[in-house]
This record gives C-alpha cells, sequence and structure tokens, in this order.
C-alpha cells in the first residue's frame, strides 16, 4: 500500500510540476507579449505628414524655415572660438553671417538629435553600429576606413550644403513647401545624383 501510495504522490507531484511550469511559460509568454506591445512601427507616410504640420508651426511660430546646417554653421563658430579667438571668428567673412547664437536653429538641432534617440527607442531599433553591414561587405573591417570616410563625406556634404544654401531640410523640406526654384533645382540634382554615387561605392565586384 505504502508503494502505491508513493506512486500516487509521485504522480500528483508530477501533475504539479507540470502545471506550474505551464503557468510559467503562459506568464513569460504574456510578459513578452506586453513589452513589445508598446513597440512603435513608425510609418513613412506618417512621419512625412508630421514634418509638413512641423513646418507650418515653425513657419508660424519663429518665422523661420526648418533647417539644419545653418545651426551647426553657428554651433562651429562657437567651438572655434577656444581655438581660433573670437577676432579671428568675427573677422571671417563666413562665420561674421553665421555668428554663435542659441537661438531657435540652435534648439531644433538639438530637439532633432534626442528626437531621433526617443524613435529608436520607442522602435526597439537603437544599437551602436561601428560599421555597417553594407559597408563591411563592401570595404572590409576596418574601422579606421570607416571612421575616416565618415569624416570626410560628413565634410564634403557639409561643404555642399553651405554652398548651395540650404541642405536637404532647408531646400528640400522648407524650400519644396515653398516652391522655390532654387530648392526644386537642389531636388533634382540631389536624387540622381545620390543614387549615381550609391551605385558606384556600393556596386558589387564581379
Amino acid at each position: 500500500m505504502s508503494r502505491i501510495k508513493d506512486s500516487r504522490g509521485s504522480k500528483r507531484t508530477l501533475r504539479q510540476i507540470e502545471r506550474s511550469a505551464s503557468m510559467v511559460t503562459h506568464t513569460s509568454d504574456l510578459s513578452y507579449s506586453l513589452s513589445y506591445s508598446h513597440t512603435v512601427d513608425w510609418s513613412p507616410y506618417l512621419a512625412g505628414a508630421g514634418i509638413g504640420v512641423l513646418s507650418w508651426i515653425v513657419f508660424a511660430v519663429v518665422d523661420q524655415p526648418i533647417g539644419i546646417t545653418t545651426a551647426l554653421s553657428q554651433l562651429s563658430a562657437g567651438a572655434a572660438i577656444p581655438f581660433l579667438g573670437s577676432d579671428a571668428v568675427s573677422a571671417n567673412s563666413y562665420w561674421a553671417g553665421n555668428p554663435f547664437v542659441l537661438d531657435y536653429g540652435v534648439i531644433f538641432l538639438a530637439g532633432t538629435l534626442l528626437g531621433a534617440f526617443a524613435s529608436a527607442l520607442l522602435s526597439r531599433r537603437f544599437h551602436i553600429e561601428t560599421i555597417p553591414s553594407v559597408w563591411r561587405e563592401r570595404f572590409g573591417p576596418s574601422v579606421a576606413k570607416r571612421l575616416s570616410a565618415a569624416f570626410l563625406g560628413g565634410i564634403l556634404t557639409m561643404f555642399g550644403a553651405r554652398l548651395a544654401g540650404g541642405c536637404t531640410s532647408g531646400h528640400g523640406i522648407s524650400g519644396g513647401l515653398q516652391l522655390a526654384l532654387s530648392s526644386w533645382v537642389f531636388l533634382a540634382v540631389m536624387f540622381p545624383v545620390g543614387i549615381a554615387t550609391a551605385h558606384l561605392t556600393f556596386q558589387r565586384q564581379a
């Protein structure tokens, strides 16, 4: 009789363990689904409409267009003062027209960085990546080569944007919605040149 009791007791114990394991599994699945139910998947159409509405608000509130590179120019003037001196920066013809001031443009630039960071966190896509996979496949795993190319590309992009009097934000968004001829010329040149550059840079080797 004791063996039968032991057998029944072991069976009951196994059933209890199975039930507990099942409850743990269901609980973990539920917590997993709840944690990912708040993930934001940004629609490009919704984001584009939001940028358009933001442009209206910026024009209505501060009477200035959306732009990035002008604020970067102002920040570069402030960053150059400790090295070159305020007199040398003021004597520079370009920085004289874009002096370092904490105005709307600088605040908008900071908001752009913080907004992008928040968007990456909400969509659970934030990660630190030194070498993108598309770059690694084409140019190898060298970090120095990647950073050097990114730095040089940033210089050329910034110089071209200031030479054109605006970037993809100033010309492409603000100027485009105002039907500015210079902005539409900028867009007509930017897209084919960008596509050609990407094709030549990342084309697969035969």
